[in-house]
């Protein structure tokens, strides 16, 4: 007598299942080569400089990041230099009320050819746009000044053999009774995750941002990163730092770090990374007035050096046994 064949063909559901499983294998395998090409950058360069505006030279989310790099990836002889500017834009536009201020807001492409000159990166990454839009209602002029800067950044990187990563605006968290801003960085932020389509490396800061803050609304309905719509705090600056250390990381974080230790070494970051802001902004030069004058580089590289010396005790009591 014949005997059934033990294999059958799959129902629906069953076959669903193995696609699913087959597509989330693709996926899973898809993101761990772009993590380790993307690592790759970090671990063929030998400067990173973080551009943007008052965000990035608040610094707390590269300084984060930069804590994450010397604790995760010690074999690595990586220089990370914060040269953001308060108030500038990559789109040269100012608005009058800024003039209220004393001066106009600085043009990023015044000072870019010499900071790139100077500072020799292997690879930047930017966050422009929250000031470009210059707190009005979206206009296609505006909207083009914006494109068109971030466009000669990308050209400027590559001209200096530079790779350059973008990260969309962060959210604008501050109501007003005419105008919905956010909605203009969600415009600024479509189009530059657009150009992935072009090859570009695009970090989708605006999106992640919005949506979890979408999230911590819906336990305290008071919550805000930025208490001033504009300026993260602590929490926002980790968030930002997160989205690009997820962008590079290629295996889970050192687990429990000593938390003294830890502690420390953000602090001792934080002095570092000041001094040489400072200094390389004083150096490079800047349309900016109202700034801190800094340190000449000699000197700055000093102090700079002193505080090395206290994270690398720091990183000895964490990765200690």
């Amino acid at each position: 007598m014949a005997t059934r064949d033990t294999f059958q063909v799959p129902g629906r559901q069953g076959a669903c299942h193995v696609f699913l499983s087959a597509l989330c294998a693709v996926l899973i395998l898809s993101h761990a080569a772009r993590a380790n090409e993307n690592f790759d950058l970090l671990k063929k360069a030998s400067r990173v400089v973080f551009l943007g505006d008052s965000i990035t030279y608040g610094g707390e989310y590269v300084v984060y990041f930069e804590r994450w790099l010397t604790v995760n990836h010690p074999e690595l002889e990586l220089e990370v230099l914060n040269q953001g500017l308060p108030s500038e834009t990559v789109s040269g536009l100012s608005e009058p009320g800024h003039m209220g201020y004393g001066f106009p807001r600085p043009d990023l492409h015044e000072r870019l050819d010499r900071a790139l000159t100077a500072l020799k990166p292997d690879l930047v990454i930017a966050c422009y746009g929250i000031n470009c839009g210059i707190y009005q209602a979206l206009d296609e002029e505006r909207f083009k000044r914006y494109r068109d800067g971030i466009i000669r950044l990308e050209q400027a990187a590559r001209k200096h053999r530079a790779t350059i990563i973008f990260m969309t605006p962060p959210v604008y968290d501050k109501a007003g009774p005419n105008l919905d801003y956010d909605a203009v960085m969600d415009a600024y932020a479509r189009w530059l995750v657009s150009k992935r389509a072009d090859g570009w490396q695009v970090i989708d800061l605006h999106t992640v941002m919005k949506e979890a803050l979408k999230e911590k609304r819906v336990r305290n309905p008071s919550f805000k990163y930025a208490r001033d719509g504009v300026h993260p705090g602590d929490e926002g600056h980790a968030l930002i730092a997160q989205q690009v250390i997820d962008y590079f990381a290629t295996k889970p974080p050192l687990k429990n770090p000593h938390p003294n230790a830890y502690g420390r070494m953000r602090m001792f970051l934080r002095e570092r990374m000041r001094v040489m802001r400072d200094a390389w902004l004083t150096e490079i030069g800047h349309h900016r007035p109202k700034m801190k004058k800094g340190l000449p580089l000699a000197e700055a590289k000093k102090i700079a050096a002193e505080n090395t010396e206290r994270i690398q005790q720091n990183l000895r009591s964490i990765l200690q046994p």
